[in-house]
């Protein structure tokens, strides 16, 4: 499967790059910014800010999903999300809802949204997949051992990249078995869920055989635990969540690169510098094409005219910036 090709989704706009899904947690609780935008009208504002720092689309949910996090009950969760998610679609922004309550999601996608995002990928309420089939929305996979009250499950692996993917083509599979249209699902490796630092950085590090799949990938890392991890050092204490925001964007950096469909980060503006690099990088890999009646030998030395303007014609060297 070509980048292009991986990059595309039935139902939502094709973009020529990796696409940037910027967070509204309409939670009190959630690990990187909970309570900031509990209020109806302050994550209206915080998705209209997303979108014009860069994001392609925004992922709004009212339900924390950090280890140890109680859920809320489905009027709760219903209070926080529906509004803004009406709210943004009323501005014409491109949503993502984020739950594993069928009801949500149909209220949601009633209420304008255009994607379901899952964690669970459709294991926590056995109606999820058929609202979203029968929606026509295209729906998030993620890799799911079960909820997370009480700390990690199940996060015991002997070769975590072949689990992951095998775990992932099954729920996918079911998914489609529901009558999701293969065409609308997305993957996800579900970084951080029931998982240690060293299981996302290799799964970050493999993310071809993901892509093997065949079909979309979102990647979520922003300012998750390994990040701080990584940024610490052994046995110094991780950084705060909001400080891992340039780690984030070196992560999104590398899913663009590998053919990623989208990152999933809290904040937008530097994760839309780096994928647009990643983007004029790719763009960058095709040959340059040569006129004229040149006799060179491609290094740079040749008589004739380059459509290229990166190079001193006759030395080789870089030319003015």
């Amino acid at each position: 499967m070509s980048k292009q090709t991986g990059r595309r989704l039935a139902g939502l706009t094709v973009w020529d790059r990796c696409a940037v899904m910027g967070v509204v947690n309409v939670t009190p609780d959630s690990f990187s910014d909970g309570g900031r935008f509990f209020d109806t009208t302050a994550a209206i504002k915080r998705g209209l800010d997303l979108v014009a720092e860069g994001a392609d689309l925004v992922d709004v949910g009212g339900e924390s999903t950090r280890p140890g996090a109680t859920r809320v009950d489905e009027d709760e969760e219903l209070r926080r999300v529906v509004p803004v998610v009406r709210g943004l679609a009323s501005e014409g922004v491109t949503i993502s809802v984020d739950t594993m309550r069928a009801s949500v999601a149909e209220q949601a996608l009633a209420a304008g949204a255009a994607l379901v995002n899952d964690v669970s990928g459709g294991l926590a309420d056995p109606r999820m997949i058929p609202v979203v089939a029968d929606a026509g929305a295209p729906f998030v996979v993620m890799h799911w051992r079960g909820l997370l009250e009480g700390g990690n499950v199940r996060g015991t692996y002997e070769d975590i990249v072949t689990e992951v993917t095998d775990e992932l083509r099954a729920r996918v599979e079911a998914v489609v078995e529901g009558g999701v249209a293969p065409d609308r699902v997305v993957v996800d490796p579900g970084l951080g869920f029931s998982k240690d630092a060293e299981h996302d950085l290799v799964l970050l590090a493999h993310l071809d055989r993901l892509l093997g799949l065949g079909h979309p990938l979102l990647v979520a890392a922003s300012r998750k635990r390994f990040l701080g991890r990584v940024l610490a050092g052994p046995g110094a204490p991780p950084p705060p969540a909001r400080e891992r925001d340039a780690a984030t964007a070196a992560v999104s950096a590398l899913a663009a690169h590998a053919g990623a469909w989208a990152v999933r980060v809290h904040e937008v503006r530097a994760t839309a510098d780096a994928v647009r690099v990643a983007r004029a990088v790719e763009e960058a890999r095709t040959p340059v094409q040569r006129t004229g009646t040149g006799t060179g030998t491609g290094t740079g030395t040749g008589i004739g005219t380059s459509t290229s303007t990166s190079q001193d014609p006759g030395t080789g060297t870089e030319g003015p910036l």
